[in-house]
């Protein structure tokens, strides 16, 4: 008889590949696209990206973990970028992105696997502005925003906004938080912000939403972007106007449903092809009362509310 621990050897070396393909990635899991395989107890889903979403995932796979005891459900963060991109090498079934797919990403897709990508939008967001809890700012423009961020833009200083720098911690410069540019809401701020033009040199980039968040509540002379879910007491949100002399709206379930507030986007899924097995019902549960319950009490906008399909 073979030893216990001959026969544990043959089981790591027979799932080493595995585990290797996944750590060279940003996205891991237990288990390759397509679940379990047959006869093992559980089906894996692996589900990979945005930074915006991560928290609303996670507590979708918590929460699904009671409806459906042998679906587990991974997963991580990365961002945008990186969760569409290993959707489009086959090695996650779900990609999270705050940001629609290009073109060119979802030819490589095709390339790759020989499948289409599929979008499944489930909730809203809106990209709000944070200012420190203390700082007097009220309101900006999108065109102000970009004079902050955007290549060439003029404006370095809060005095050039009327706020006394005494109110902001006693210096006048403005300190820039963005994102990294593997982020969905970097590239959907450059988008529609600085109308595709560069980012001015010497922000404080950061890895995660909260990251950005935080990083103003320590700041008082800072000013951030990020999801509207991560607001905590050490902020404030800005309110924004689309054009100078038009009303400046908070980013709220209500702005965003009516379509005031200028930065509200789409939160989306992709899978390879229409999803199938687990994947679908997980996909149908999350659009379901129960997951979309979910996306309300993270701080997001239900698809319904929102007016969305």
């Amino acid at each position: 008889m073979r030893s216990m621990l001959s026969r544990l050897a043959d089981r790591f070396a027979t799932h080493l590949p595995v585990l290797t393909l996944l750590a060279a990635f940003g996205c891991g899991g237990e288990s390759p696209p397509g679940g379990a395989k047959p006869g093992a107890a559980k089906v894996v889903i692996q589900n990979c990206g945005s930074d915006t979403m991560v928290n609303l995932a996670q507590m979708w796979a918590e929460e699904y973990r009671k409806a459906a005891p042998g679906v587990s459900v991974e997963v991580s963060g990365g961002g945008s970028g990186v969760g569409i991109r290993d959707l489009a090498q086959g090695i996650i079934n779900i990609a999270n992105a705050s940001r629609d797919m290009t073109a060119a990403e979802k030819d490589q897709a095709r390339k790759n696997t020989g499948k289409s990508p599929e979008e499944w939008v489930v909730g809203y967001d809106a990209i709000a502005i944070y200012a420190h809890k203390d700082n007097p700012i009220e309101e900006l423009t999108v065109e102000q925003l970009a004079g902050i961020y955007g290549e060439g833009g003029s404006i370095e200083k809060w005095s050039q906004l009327g706020v006394d720098p005494a109110k902001v911690g006693g210096n006048d410069k403005i300190v820039r938080v963005s994102r990294m540019n593997n982020s969905g809401t970097y590239v959907y701020f450059r988008e529609h912000v600085l109308g595709k033009k560069d980012y001015k040199l010497g922000a404080q980039s950061m890895s995660g939403s909260k990251d950005a968040v935080e990083l103003v509540g320590r700041t008082p002379g800072a000013i951030g972007y990020s999801g509207m879910g991560y607001k905590t007491a050490a902020v404030k949100f800005v309110k924004l106007a689309a054009k100078a002399g038009e009303p400046a709206y908070e980013p709220t379930l209500e702005n965003v449903r009516a379509r005031h507030y200028p930065l509200a986007r789409s939160l989306n899924m992709y899978t390879l092809g229409a999803p199938e097995g687990e994947v679908k019902k997980y996909l149908d549960w999350i659009r379901s009362p129960a997951g979309q319950k979910i996306v309300a009490d993270a701080g997001y906008i239900p698809v319904a509310a929102a007016g969305g399909r």
